[in-house]
């Protein structure tokens, strides 16, 4: 084993490197909770629907614990997934500069610690699942499916993206499961929004490794777009938009969920004229800020909720 103090080289100066105990480094750099933004980004459609389903419903009351259940199901959940990932990943991480420090091909931690690690976050996952109702539980393992196989998506098809979003996504479905206990056209079309938004950030994530990717043959619409990726984005980003607010004229929402998705379409048109898809450390700024226009969008429908309740 090596150094389980040794830094990833695209995490660094994080809480997990300066005060977590050596011995859980290497388990909290697996499940991400040294760059928590995906995690935030899994939360974010979560969140959505919840809020959109309690306004649909005229009733908040268990909204509050709704939104604390969706935080601590979405960063364990995405913890579990990234450790699948860097399971299945850790050759092609090990040959690619911004991840070959990552605990599993630096050699931080074994494979069956990984694993092992992997089964503990799905327990605590499970837990939080059945505070639902069945229908809810139903819906939420069907997700593990798409989870299962994403890692594997960049290896045979230019599109892995459509799969993370069909992953990321889950949560336009799961506030709908939880709340109303049905799956509605309008929960249908908040997740196709939301799998339209994921495709772009994740896009400009992956702008990240493009030349290693090219070298190691991994795929991904970074690569498949090139020097279009800007009119990418203002195709799958006002699609996004277009898709979301149709969801919220479904839902019946009132006018602070309609000035959320105003300033959500105004936050990803500022990263499409912001981005630079040569410029590395810019794009991951551009991604990070998605956390923010998911919760400019999600302010608005919580005011949204409570004012119909």
């Amino acid at each position: 084993m090596s150094d389980v103090t040794a830094r990833v080289a695209d995490a660094t100066g994080n809480w997990v490197d300066t005060h977590a105990p050596a011995w859980s480094r290497p388990y909290l750099r697996l499940s991400r909770f040294d760059r928590p933004i995906g995690s935030w980004l899994l939360l974010m459609p979560c969140w959505w629907s919840a809020a959109l389903a309690a306004g649909i419903a005229r009733d908040v009351s268990s909204l509050p614990l709704v939104i604390v259940l969706f935080f601590i199901g979405a960063f364990v959940m995405r913890g579990a997934g990234c450790t699948w990932n860097d399971i299945t990943d850790r050759d092609l991480d090990a040959k690619v500069e911004r991840t070959r420090s990552r605990p599993l091909p630096a050699g931080q931690v074994s494979v069956a610690q990984a694993f092992a690690f992997l089964v503990l976050q799905a327990l605590i996952g499970l837990a939080v699942l059945l505070q639902f109702n069945r229908f809810a539980i139903l819906t939420g393992i069907a997700s593990l499916v798409i989870v299962a196989i994403y890692p594997f998506m960049k290896r045979i098809t230019w599109w892995p993206q459509v799969v993370l979003g069909l992953a990321f996504s889950w949560g336009a479905l799961m506030g709908f499961a939880v709340t109303l206990g049905r799956i509605d056209l309008t929960a249908l079309v908040l997740y196709a929004g939301s799998i339209a938004w994921v495709i772009g950030y994740d896009t400009i994530y992956a702008h990240q490794d493009a030349e290693d990717d090219a070298l190691i043959g991994v795929k991904s619409t970074a690569r498949l777009f090139g020097e279009r990726t800007h009119l990418a984005l203002s195709i799958f980003y006002p699609l996004a938009v277009v898709l979301i607010g149709a969801a919220l004229a479904l839902g019946g929402a009132r006018w602070p969920a309609w000035i959320g998705l105003v300033a959500f379409a105004a936050h990803l048109a500022w990263q499409i004229g912001r981005l630079d898809i040569s410029n590395p450390a810019l794009c991951l700024r551009l991604f990070r800020s998605n956390r923010d226009a998911g919760l400019l969008l999600f302010a608005g429908l919580l005011v949204d909720a409570v004012i119909r309740a």
